[in-house]
């Protein structure tokens, strides 16, 4: 891991709780899921949790998100995303041979938003730290892969009274969790 990585998290949580006098609470922020699921603070600060579950079944985990709005511009969203996954038994390659891996990621990305009526746009850029294990050992496999990888993505979230339909899309950069890749698509009624 990069030695200013972690400083510059720390930075980017000390501004979500000094820029309390600088936030707007204009509706729910553009990178937001389901609007019932989010926390509002005193200070401004939109917290969010969600579990996190691939459709293949592999990979299940966890996002906590944290943002908020500055005062002057009231439509631009800012946020910070954590994530924690796990996959069990994913089928991969490592160079030209094929493996089963059981792989654990932890990581963090900066999220910035607007939103133009009730259509939100999103971005998101990051990194990730990851470990894996061969299942399958053999003499040629007795290792363990791990790295950091660069995490991107863009979303967009439409809100029609209580219907809030998502598309967001989300790759990471090492071919090791490519199965990580996901475009994902929800709505949501609220009743």
């Amino acid at each position: 891991m990069k030695p200013g990585l972690p400083i510059a998290a720390v930075l980017v949580a000390k501004l979500f709780f000094i820029a309390s006098p600088l936030v707007a609470a204009d509706g729910a922020p553009s990178y937001a899921g389901k609007s019932s699921d989010l926390m509002y603070l005193d200070n401004g600060v939109v917290l969010e949790g969600r579990g996190l579950e691939t459709p293949d079944g592999y990979t299940s985990g966890f996002r906590l998100t944290a943002g908020f709005s500055p005062l002057n511009m009231p439509r631009l969203d800012l946020g910070a995303e954590l994530s924690y996954r796990e996959s069990d038994e994913v089928p991969t390659q490592f160079g030209d041979q094929p493996m089963i891996l059981n792989t654990t990621s932890l990581g963090g990305s900066l999220v910035a938003g607007v939103r133009l009526g009730q259509l939100g746009l999103y971005a998101k850029s990051g990194f990730t730290e990851w470990e894996g294990d061969p299942v399958t050992r053999s003499d040629e496999m007795l290792f363990a892969t791990a790295g950091t990888t660069r995490v991107q993505g863009f979303g967009a979230r439409l809100q029609h009274n209580r219907l809030i339909s998502r598309l967001e899309f989300e790759e990471f950069d090492a071919p090791s969790m490519a199965h990580m890749n996901l475009i994902t698509a929800s709505i949501h009624y609220p009743f």
